[in-house]
């Protein structure tokens, strides 16, 4: 399999990085227009569907409309085979740079080594990856966001005296930087308030049934579940739903990683006792002004973290209008 994974990249660099190829892909100044004479950039996402990139998108499109750029956006809806293909698309494109929010730490590796090879800049926003080389990698500070989120939760199930209860995890792929970051800061949490971790299941399919599911799987394998921590926001209605049709509303909470719109009435309602919010269109935004830093040859930091909003009943009000732009994308 591998030889013939080797083999298969192999055909693909012969192809793209073929010289007529490349003159095909760079057509002459003067068979431009005046608005395709301005320098395009290109956003390869894993899942566009999914409202924290779609949230990340916003934020791209408004730095790079605001600096002058061109912005092509290619989805590889959560498929690697798709992302490799978008990849070779924007490359051929004759784009001036790169940013790219990739499937996995893994996938990213192959993108950062196609464009290498094209000798286009790359900026990764978010997910991260296990090698390569790259301008810059704007990220939440995963961690410490999850570690504080965690302390939320502890300082409520101890409030409730629910603390030999124990919690439970539906987690991101932890292939990815970004999902170990978030599982470890979690459970250092629940450590230092020596409460029980209760399972984690991974998802893959990032869909309400799979996170109904889960939650049921959860729910029904530890009798003395207080707690599940969704490390997404958007299948948050999954797991309401579950613990309902488990008969145990009012005694197991829910908490997310990211945020809804509606959330805003949720957390204070105490639907969701809280979340870990990252700044999505704070991130897509930094990505094209460190991109055009570079690309204008200024001096870039490697790597840059952004924190991620630990949000409760009793900051909220507070950190609304934060959220409204840098969490959810809300222009006013």
């Amino acid at each position: 399999m591998k030889r013939f994974s080797h083999l298969f990249y192999a055909i693909l660099t012969i192809i793209l990085f073929n010289p007529l190829n490349l003159a095909q892909a760079n057509p002459g100044a003067e068979e431009h227009s005046d608005s395709d004479k301005a320098p395009k950039l290109a956003y390869l996402v894993s899942d566009i569907h999914i409202p924290f990139w779609e949230i990340m998108s916003r934020g791209i499109q408004e730095q790079a409309r605001t600096l002058g750029y061109q912005l092509e956006i290619y989805s590889a809806h959560n498929e690697a085979k798709r992302e490799l293909k978008n990849t070779l698309q924007a490359i051929k494109q004759n784009v001036s740079g790169i940013i790219v929010s990739p499937t996995n730490s893994s996938a990213c590796v192959t993108i950062l080594e196609f464009a290498r090879k094209a000798g286009i800049p790359v900026v990764i926003s978010d997910i991260g990856t296990e090698s390569g080389d790259y301008v810059s990698y704007i990220s939440s500070d995963n961690f410490q966001g999850a570690y504080q989120i965690g302390q939320v939760l502890t300082e409520k199930m101890h409030a409730l005296g629910w603390q030999n209860g124990s919690v439970g995890i539906i987690a991101i792929p932890q292939s990815r930087e970004n999902g170990k970051s978030r599982t470890a800061g979690f459970l250092k949490a629940l450590e230092e308030a020596g409460i029980k971790g209760g399972g984690l299941k991974q998802q893959i399919t990032f869909s309400y049934q799979e996170t109904y599911d889960y939650s049921i799987e959860l729910i029904k394998q530890t009798p003395d579940l207080k707690a599940i921590w969704l490390q997404g926001s958007n299948r948050y209605r999954g797991a309401l739903d579950a613990i309902r049709d488990s008969g145990r509303e009012g005694e197991i909470l829910l908490l997310t990683f990211d945020a809804e719109p509606e959330f805003l009435e949720l957390i204070p309602q105490g639907v969701l006792i809280g979340s870990a919010m990252q700044q999505p269109f704070l991130m897509g935004a930094t990505a094209v002004s460190v991109l055009d830093n570079f690309l204008h040859g200024k001096k870039v930091e490697k790597e840059i973290k952004l924190s991620v909003l630990p949000i409760s009943t009793a900051n909220i009000d507070k950190m609304q209008s934060t959220i409204e732009r840098n969490v959810l994308g809300i222009l006013k």
